[in-house]
């Protein structure tokens, strides 16, 4: 199968690439950062995916399946351009998949979807709504380009479209939201909270994207590895420090005294867990996580020191 996949410089692309060319697929890269060394079996083209040069990838190529994984995060950008990469870049590969004939397209997003807050249940299914909008402003970007895939499921009836809202990764790569929190020796805490945090391996996470493609799965589908655990208790397997902060003086505190810089908007999820029930995406594709919670913080530890 000829996969395209915007975003394929990133870490866990990166991962997914190499599995894909493994197992035969064909396999093509739109991303604005080079991959110099990438290896055989990979073409990767130096592009923005919202200009006229991706499209022209899409239509010379004419890729079957498409595994979008060209969104960022607050953390990465964090201006207005992320809006526009986004949804704009969201807008674009759908557009595109249509337009060339691609038959399936897979959107590579977040749990952090639903939000996290005080009334939340403690697992949320993939009916659940959007709360992440009015908690974590910084997220708004990343759930307008979730909804707008997911609208794909109606407005391209022809296309097999799968939303994945994946959890933290967390691994040797050493990359993700949860990986660039841990990387410092000191942790923040909000002071009387120890939510529950829920990652998998970057191997199992791309592990589950393949199995989404070769399964061929349509619909929404929440991803997860193995059991939740308290964020302090992450924080002592990494063999980093604990420091609870009161809240009122969490925002000044956050960036200052080796402590990781964070939006304001982050406070919440350090209070409160976002869990999510992934049994409908288990049952869909069949996928087992080969790695647990320990196995997972010694990779990363390994390499984060």
């Amino acid at each position: 199968m000829k996969v395209l996949i915007p975003g394929i410089t990133g870490r866990l692309a990166r991962l997914v690439a190499l599995r894909l060319v493994a197992s035969g697929h064909e396999v093509i890269g739109i991303d604005r950062r080079d991959w110099p060394d990438a290896p055989g079996g990979i073409k990767v083209f130096q592009f923005d995916i919202r200009k006229r040069a991706a499209e022209d990838v899409f239509r010379t190529h004419r890729p079957e399946a498409v595994i979008h994984m060209a969104t960022v995060t607050h953390l990465t950008v964090r201006n207005e351009d992320r809006y526009k990469i986004n949804l704009f870049g969201t807008r674009a590969v759908f557009d595109h998949c249509h337009h060339y004939g691609a038959k399936r397209c897979i959107f590579v997003g977040r749990h952090t979807y639903y939000g996290a807050a005080a009334d939340s249940a403690l697992y949320h299914t993939e009916d659940d709504p959007p709360m992440a909008m009015t908690t974590f402003p910084e997220l708004s970007d990343l759930v307008a380009a979730d909804l707008y895939a997911g609208s794909a499921l109606w407005r391209y009836p022809e296309l097999d479209t799968s939303v994945l809202r994946l959890c933290y990764t967390l691994g040797p790569s050493l990359s993700g939201t949860l990986a660039t929190f841990l990387k410092g020796k000191r942790v923040p805490m909000v002071m009387g909270y120890d939510p529950l945090f829920q990652f998998m391996h970057d191997d199992d996470a791309a592990a589950a994207i393949c199995s989404a493609l070769e399964k061929g799965s349509r619909g929404v589908f929440n991803v997860a590895g193995p059991q939740p655990m308290p964020l302090s208790m992450i924080i002592r397997q990494a063999h980093r420090m604990a420091i609870p902060v009161p809240e009122p003086l969490f925002r000044l505190a956050i960036g200052r005294f080796g402590l990781p810089q964070l939006p304001a908007g982050a406070v919440t999820h350090l209070k409160y867990p976002v869990v999510i029930d992934d049994s409908a995406f288990r049952a869909a594709t069949g996928f087992t996580h080969q790695l647990d919670e320990d196995a997972t913080l010694a990779d990363f530890r390994r390499l984060a020191g």
